[in-house]
């Protein structure tokens, strides 16, 4: 099964933006549909946003206008780019592939959005 490496969280003050990445253990030509989850502090990961293999993308509501999906094929790797960011936002944050999602989930990348 494929792997995927997180990285890029951090702490950044409300309105700032940031960047994420996935780096994933194979060829993600292979993956039809994978996304970004996150997990608030005591609560079940929800999918945050997603990316199919032809491109088309979809997000929860609340992040709608503010973040972007992509995926490098030829780095194998997937970026969250987070503009306008809440502390509503503050949540570890991970990859894997949607519809389900595989049983290796990384160790995700914390985002804390605070002053």
């Amino acid at each position: 099964q494929v792997q995927f490496v997180e990285s890029g969280g951090g702490l950044v003050q409300p309105g700032g933006s940031l960047r994420i990445s996935c780096a994933a253990s194979e060829s993600i030509d292979r993956i039809i549909h994978m996304g970004w989850y996150r997990q608030f502090l005591g609560k079940k990961r929800e999918l945050v946003a997603g990316i199919v293999d032809n491109g088309r993308t979809h997000y929860v509501d609340s992040v709608k206008g503010r973040f972007t999906i992509s995926r490098d094929r030829i780095k194998n790797t997937m970026y969250l780019q987070m503009n306008n960011l809440k502390p509503g936002d503050t949540a570890a944050y991970y990859c894997n592939t949607v519809g389900p999602p595989s049983d290796n989930w990384g160790q995700g990348t914390q985002v804390t959005v605070s002053s």
